[in-house]
C-alpha cells in the first residue's frame, strides 16, 4: 500500500532538507512520544548506512522496527528502508525548489505485508484508503510543523 503527499513551504531546498534530515531531532521527538529508539551504527553524520532499532506499542502489543537510510543526496532525496516483523516500510522524500525561497517536498511511504496477518490488515485497510490518506497529510504537515519548531 502506497501513501503520498506533497508540502509546499516558504523555506529554501536546503533548510527544508535540513528539517527532514535532523535525525537527532528526530529521535529526540519519536522518545517525547514513548518510542524507544537506538541507533545501531557508530556514524555521527548523517548519510547513507545510519540504522536506528525503534521499538513502540501500537494497538496494545509491543512492536519492533528497524530502520537504515539508504539515500542521502543532499539538498534533494532521503530514502529509509525498514522492516519489522509484520510489514517491509520504504520512506522516499524528495525536496524540490520552486523559486529561491519556496520548495516542494514529496513525501512517499510504501508498506509492504511480511506475513498473511499483515496482508489482511493491509487489505482491509484499503477500504478506508481515503480517509488513511488524509490522515497521512495530516501527520506530514504536523510533522514539518513541529520539526521547524524545535529548530
Amino acid at each position: 500500500m502506497k501513501f503520498s503527499t506533497r508540502y509546499d513551504t516558504d523555506s529554501t531546498a536546503e533548510d527544508l532538507f535540513g528539517v527532514i534530515g535532523d535525525f537527532g531531532r528526530i529521535e529526540r521527538m519519536l522518545m517525547r512520544r514513548g518510542a524507544s529508539v537506538t541507533r545501531i551504527d557508530p556514524a555521527q553524520d548523517p548519510g547513507t548506512g545510519m540504522g536506528w532499532r525503534i521499538g513502540f506499542d501500537w494497538r496494545g502489543r509491543p512492536r519492533c522496527l528497524r530502520l537504515d537510510v539508504t539515500r542521502y543526496d543532499r539538498p534533494e532525496r532521503l530514502s529509509m528502508a525498514g522492516t519489522s516483523d509484520a510489514l517491509d516500510i520504504n520512506i522516499d522524500a524528495t525536496v524540490i525548489a520552486l523559486s529561491r525561497s519556496r520548495s516542494r517536498l514529496l513525501f512517499e511511504a510504501d508498506v509492504r505485508p511480511r506475513n498473511m496477518k499483515a496482508r489482511l490488515m493491509l487489505q482491509t485497510a484499503k477500504l478506508a484508503k481515503p480517509q488513511l490518506d488524509r490522515k497521512f497529510d495530516r501527520r506530514i504537515g504536523e510533522f514539518l510543523s513541529d520539526m521547524k519548531d524545535a529548530a
